[in-house]
């Protein structure tokens, strides 16, 4: 377990950012496998509501309702069957995450936050912003979180458990009875649980369920159509609270932001209202065969792979060569792949590298990999 005390001013830049710029001057062409920024097709449907409503009156280019659009904020509530009242639209997932964040540390019953090792970085760098710390707890072989790990080190400290399932890097799925138990875990030191489901459309198990299913007033749980949709760009999200905790998120939302893009849930509404099934099965379905041919080349290059059961990572690990920044750069400047050093994802997996396999060219930087290491 790892403890960062990571209360202060000064905020790190994430390394998402450093390794994008190297790759981007590098004397070579280079596969750019570091970001979850989707290659494919938006829905139809999407692109039919930013047509639309380029040609809407004067008055809905003004201000939308902070909390998002009431058709929106409906449909959603329909889908995740709550309250209306409950969903706020952010400006992606990103900010839900934020808000929830912000109002764990709102409650003054601890200032810590629980996160998994490896963890997705930007929820310490928020934890940081917060003046809170973050205690990293590694996670089980499976990528599963350790509950009785993180039952030890939870205390009267702990303001929120924060857990991404799909999962970001790791690619395990949560099921209901880890989802149950790290409930109990809070709820034993009178903490939230935070639950980060942006991945909810990539689950190739059969095992996800919402947090949400749980119907408990610790759980808020945030995600967004960055990915299920394919529109990075857009940055509309939501998170569901409690009751007793939306006003005060909506306040800050309001703060920080005003309110959410108009456009983007405009097509964001019309996209859920006319997208069929089969556009989300045949991402599945494409992806599942990226995976495939990735990790057969991983094969060949002789690495340790982990096997995404959700999302869209793999994390590998070569012989003698660890997860480094200094490594990753040699990635690229050698073989011409750029992916994300493990060590900035926590120590557990700081001998790991990971790749975004969200470009069409994820057969190609396999096949280097593979000449590289093989």
């Amino acid at each position: 377990m790892s403890e960062d005390e990571t209360a202060g001013d000064a905020y790190d830049e994430p390394l998402f950012f450093q390794v994008m710029e190297y790759a981007a001057h590098a004397d070579r062409d280079v596969v750019d496998m570091v970001s979850g920024n989707p290659d494919w097709e938006p829905p139809e449907p999407l692109r039919d509501g930013l047509r639309e409503y380029a040609d809407a009156e004067p008055d809905e280019f003004q201000y939308p309702p902070s909390e998002g659009l009431r058709e929106l904020r409906e449909e959603i509530a329909t889908r995740r069957n709550v309250d209306a009242s409950r969903v706020v639209v952010t400006n992606g997932t990103g900010e839900a995450n934020y808000l929830t964040m912000a109002r764990a540390m709102e409650r003054d019953e601890g200032t810590e936050f629980l996160l998994t090792d490896p963890v997705y970085p930007y929820y310490p760098g928020k934890a940081q912003m917060l003046g809170a710390t973050s205690t990293k707890v590694p996670v089980l072989e499976s990528g599963d979180p350790d509950v009785d790990a993180m039952r030890e080190a939870a205390s009267a400290e702990t303001a929120a458990i924060l857990v991404n399932t799909p999962n970001n890097p790791t690619g395990a799925v949560y099921d209901r009875d880890t989802i149950e138990e790290l409930h109990d875990v809070a709820a034993e030191n009178d903490a939230l649980l935070l639950v980060d489901e942006v991945y909810d459309h990539f689950d190739f198990s059969g095992d996800f369920e919402s947090a949400l299913a749980l119907d408990s007033d610790r759980v808020l749980v945030t995600t967004g159509y960055s990915k299920s949709m394919a529109v990075t760009g857009f940055r509309v999200g939501y998170a569901v609270f409690p009751e007793a905790y939306v006003d005060a998120a909506k306040t800050r939302h309001m703060l920080v932001n005003v309110a959410t893009t108009r456009p983007g849930q405009v097509a964001v509404l019309r996209a859920l209202k006319e997208t069929p099934p089969t556009y989300y099965e045949e991402t599945r379905a494409m992806l599942r065969e990226r995976i495939d041919s990735f990790t057969d080349a991983l094969d060949a290059a002789g690495a340790a792979y982990t096997r995404p059961r959700g999302a869209f990572y793999v994390m590998a690990r070569f012989d003698d060569f660890p997860g480094t920044l200094s490594n990753v750069e040699r990635l690229i400047d050698e073989a011409g792949v750029a992916g994300m050093p493990g060590e900035a994802f926590g120590e557990a997996y700081s001998d790991w590298v990971r790749f975004a396999l969200v470009t069409p060219r994820a057969d190609e930087a396999a096949s280097r990999l593979a000449d590289y290491f093989g």
